[in-house]
């Protein structure tokens, strides 16, 4: 098998025009987090509830004249939690069937129209919000449906598209856009509002989403073979490496499939892993205000420096397992178990590290960024076990974990809210105890049962037709 040089071939165009992809998408996600602090009237927001005194104020604020030409709302805290809970009710659903679509009508079409109608609703925001609260929660329901489809439906054209020995940098090159999104659109969202005005927010990315949907149609197909500019020997070089690892069978084999250990493996890892990142996600901002009390410019370019990290973990570790299992001869499942251990044992370390170092600004700022970053090793830990074993139906095993991942998206900040009424370092401690112990529990489980090779239940139409 002679591999084919990587420079400006089909497969890592794709993996760069998908990486731009799940940029916009987590842009198009998290904008909502930053704007919302401008549309609701401060006197309704939590600013004036308890912030713990225990550590000074210290903001260097530049007075800028800011822009206040923004609508305002009044809305209390419970209604702003549903605005930002309602994407998850959207993202939920389309999982599974996200999976399943994509594997029928290829994986192009879904991811396309997956972030081109999340793009659409997005530009449709401001009004929406503008016609009252339920149309804003709709509006982001709607936009979860769209994004719920694609993890899975990326998932299933890279069944076809990656050979076995480039997965982790192809998946990694891919997937690493979303933490470039939440990089450049939580400091660069906050900006907008501060200089223009919030509605901006959603214009400037929809537009961008819509934009990125011409190039996509035009220029990304389903299968190497139905490729219209891609070389006579990358072709037959994807082909002969995925020769023995794809089913042909039409129906999907549902009950071994559930029955799968290596597949809960990676459920429970994917669920204990989001429960941290999702935590953090969401209330990283809140931390740095009320704890650390660091002012709102200070917050969008500190909040954005942990998911920088993670993105420079994921694009190196993507290269760091692949040499291993190519070079090195590590097996897959050996590679598979280690990155998902460094991604979730280290977070938890720094993460409860973090809680326990008081007023140390630097030092609180490294912890969590050192915690988040390592998260990073996880894609090429148990994310892209999915293809490892079932490639026929990695779209749908993704479909499956990342139901139950998005759980913790929708409870984790729930619960995180409750456990810190009064704001106290002791409580947010507790916060980062229990995600820590779930990371903990979720890498032993994986590492006892995840498995690195294609299950029987995978390609056994394969193996029908071949004798």
């Amino acid at each position: 098998l002679v591999s084919v040089p990587a420079c400006c071939s089909a497969r890592y165009n794709l993996a760069l025009l998908a990486c731009f992809g799940f940029f916009l998408l987590y842009a198009l996600r998290v904008n909502l987090s930053v704007a919302l602090v401008d549309m609701v009237e401060p006197n309704t927001s939590l600013a004036k509830n308890v912030t713990s005194n225990v550590c000074p104020e210290h903001s260097s604020t530049i007075n800028v004249p800011r822009n206040t030409t923004g609508q305002k709302y009044s809305w209390d805290a419970d209604t702003q939690g549903w605005i930002l809970g309602s994407f998850f009710y959207g993202y939920i659903i389309t999982q599974i069937p996200g999976g399943y679509l994509a594997s029928k009508i290829g994986g192009k079409l879904l991811l396309g129209f997956g972030i081109f109608g999340t793009s659409v609703f997005t530009l449709l925001t401001p009004l929406a919000a503008n016609l009252g609260v339920g149309y804003l929660i709709a509006v982001r329901a709607l936009e979860g449906l769209g994004e719920g489809v694609t993890f899975p439906a990326m998932h299933s054209m890279w069944s076809s598209w990656a050979p076995p020995l480039e997965r982790s940098k192809l998946l990694s090159i891919s997937y690493a856009g979303a933490q470039l999104g939440t990089v450049v659109s939580l400091p660069l969202s906050g900006l907008i509002c501060y200089y223009m005005n919030w509605v901006y927010v959603f214009y400037i990315f929809g537009a961008l989403g819509v934009l990125w949907w011409f190039f996509w149609m035009c220029l990304v197909s389903d299968t190497p073979e139905t490729h219209r500019s891609i070389s006579h020997a990358e072709r037959e070089y994807i082909l002969s490496s995925l020769k023995d690892q794809l089913s042909t069978q039409k129906s999907v084999p549902w009950r071994p499939m559930l029955e799968s250990l290596p597949l809960w493996a990676i459920v429970v890892a994917h669920f204990s892993y989001n429960w941290t990142f999702y935590t953090l996600l969401t209330l990283l901002p809140t931390y740095m205000k009320e704890i650390l009390r660091f002012d709102a410019q200070e917050n969008g370019f500190l909040s954005a420096l942990p998911y920088f990290g993670c993105w420079l973990c994921i694009i190196l570790s993507g290269q760091i397992a692949d040499y291993l299992r190519e070079k090195q001869n590590f097996s897959t499942v050996c590679v598979r178990k280690c990155f998902t251990l460094i991604g979730m044992i280290g977070p938890a370390v720094f993460l409860v590290a973090a809680g326990f170092i008081g007023c140390n600004y630097a030092l609180a700022v490294a912890f969590v960024t050192i915690s988040t970053a390592l998260g990073g090793f996880c894609t090429s830990g148990y994310s892209i076990n999915h293809l490892d074993i079932a490639p026929s139906y990695a779209g749908i095993l993704l479909g499956i974990t990342n139901s139950f991942a998005t759980i913790p998206g929708m409870v984790g900040p729930v619960i995180a809210k409750n456990l810190t009424h009064n704001n106290t370092v002791g409580e947010w401690q507790m916060v980062f105890y229990i995600a820590a112990s779930i990371n903990l529990f979720g890498a032993i489980f994986f590492a006892l049962f995840a498995s690195g090779e294609v299950q029987d239940w995978a390609v056994s139409g394969y193996h029908l037709h071949r004798n």
